[in-house]
C-alpha cells in the first residue's frame, strides 16, 4: 500500500517500489522505521543581504541616469542664457554704435534752430556708480532718431540719452535709451526711455581725445574738453554670470566719431 504522510521534515514515502524508482535517499528523522524515505520539497527566496545588493545596485544606476539627465538640461539652460546674452550685447552694441556715429555737433554760440529746445552744442558723458558698479550715462544729440510711426516724418536732430536703472529683485541693472526729437519738450533726466537691455553687471563708458588720452566724463561745455567731441567712444558692457558672480560676461566695442576727426584734420 502506498503511503505518502506529510511531516514537518517533508513528504515520507512509505511505498518500496516507489522507493527503488526514484532512487531516494533513506532518511528516518526518527531512527525506528527503515521503510520510512523523506523527500525535502525547500522553498527558495531571496536572502536579505541579496535583496540589499540588488537595491544598491539599482540605486547607482538610477542615481547614473538622474545626473546624467539633470546635467544635459542644465547644459542647455546655460547654453539658451549665454546665447541671449550675446544677442542682447549685440543688439545694444549696434544700437549705440548708429547713434554715435550720426552724432550732431555745433560749435558753442551758435544759434539753435527755430523751434528747437535742444542746446546747440550737447555731448556729456559722465561717470556714476550704483552700489560700487560702473553705471555711467551718456546724452548727445544724433541724427539716428528711432521712427515707430510710419506717418511720422523724420524730426532731423534729436537727444540721445543712455541711462542706467537698478533692477532691486533680480541685482542687477538695465540700460535704457531715451529718444527726445528736437521740437518736443524736455523731459525730466533718466526717464521716459524704452530698455534695451537687462541682466548687466556693469556699464563703463570712457572717452578719448585726439592725442589718445582717456577720460571717464566728458562734457563739451567745457574748456577742458576744447568744447568739442571726443575722438573715440569706448564702450564696456558686462552681464551678470550667474554660475560665477565675480566673472561677468564682458563685451567691448570703440567708435571713432567722424565729426571730431573731421575737426582735427
Amino acid at each position: 500500500m502506498n503511503i505518502f504522510k506529510i511531516t514537518p521534515y517533508g513528504i515520507n514515502v512509505t511505498c518500496e517500489c516507489l522507493q527503488n524508482n526514484l532512487g531516494l535517499r533513506r532518511f528516518d528523522p526518527i531512527g525506528m522505521n527503515p521503510l520510512i524515505k523523506t523527500i525535502s520539497i525547500g522553498r527558495k527566496g531571496f536572502t536579505l543581504l541579496e535583496i540589499l545588493i540588488a537595491m544598491f545596485i539599482f540605486a547607482v544606476v538610477l542615481t547614473t541616469i538622474f545626473t546624467s539627465y539633470t546635467g544635459t538640461f542644465r547644459i542647455i539652460d546655460e547654453t539658451e542664457s549665454q546665447a541671449d546674452i550675446y544677442a542682447m550685447a549685440r543688439t545694444v552694441m549696434i544700437r549705440m554704435l548708429e547713434d554715435l556715429e550720426s552724432v550732431h555737433f555745433k560749435e558753442t554760440g551758435s544759434s539753435k534752430s527755430e523751434g528747437s529746445s535742444l542746446e546747440s552744442a550737447i555731448f556729456l558723458g559722465e561717470n556714476k556708480e550704483i552700489k560700487g558698479r560702473d553705471a555711467d550715462t551718456l546724452r548727445f544729440l544724433s541724427r539716428a532718431h528711432l521712427i515707430f510711426d510710419e506717418e511720422d516724418e523724420n524730426p532731423g536732430v534729436a537727444e540721445i540719452s543712455y541711462y542706467v536703472s537698478e533692477n532691486e529683485v533680480e541685482g542687477s541693472m538695465s540700460l535704457y535709451r531715451s529718444d527726445r526729437p528736437e521740437l518736443e519738450e524736455p523731459k525730466e533726466e533718466e526717464t521716459g526711455g524704452l530698455i534695451l537691455c537687462d541682466g548687466l553687471f556693469s556699464v563703463n563708458i570712457t572717452y578719448h581725445d585726439a592725442d589718445g588720452e582717456m577720460y571717464e566724463n566728458w562734457d563739451s561745455s567745457e574748456d577742458e574738453f576744447k568744447h568739442g567731441l571726443p575722438a573715440m567712444v569706448s564702450i564696456l558692457l558686462e552681464f551678470v554670470n550667474i554660475r560665477n558672480a565675480e566673472k561677468p560676461y564682458k563685451f567691448m566695442t570703440s567708435v571713432a566719431l567722424p565729426m571730431a576727426r573731421e575737426k582735427h584734420e
